[in-house]
């Protein structure tokens, strides 16, 4: 029984693990090294002159991820490092 419940467990913790990762964004934008990547503030910029509000932005694998509103509704833009160009977009 206890091996049971062990397993129970352990497949529950990789299947939340699992879905946790995937849940957090896109993450391949580029492969081009990082001291080749285009400044963060043009990304942010990017976002700005599309009619978002931008409220922060980090690095999210390859990625520049903005999150901005617009409308009154958030979302999370992913912009590739290398020429800036919008890769994936996700409305919260």
């Amino acid at each position: 029984m206890r091996v049971i419940l062990s397993a129970v467990l352990a497949a529950s913790v990789l299947a939340l693990t699992g879905s946790a990762a995937f849940a957090d964004g896109y993450k391949t934008c580029t492969k081009l090294d990082k001291a080749s990547w285009k400044p963060a503030s043009d990304a942010e910029a990017k976002a700005k002159a599309a009619g978002y509000e931008v409220r922060r932005s980090k690095v999210e694998g390859t990625c520049y991820e903005v999150y901005g509103v617009k409308e009154g509704k958030l979302y999370e833009l992913f912009y590739s490092p290398e020429d800036l160009s919008l890769k994936h977009t996700i409305a919260k």
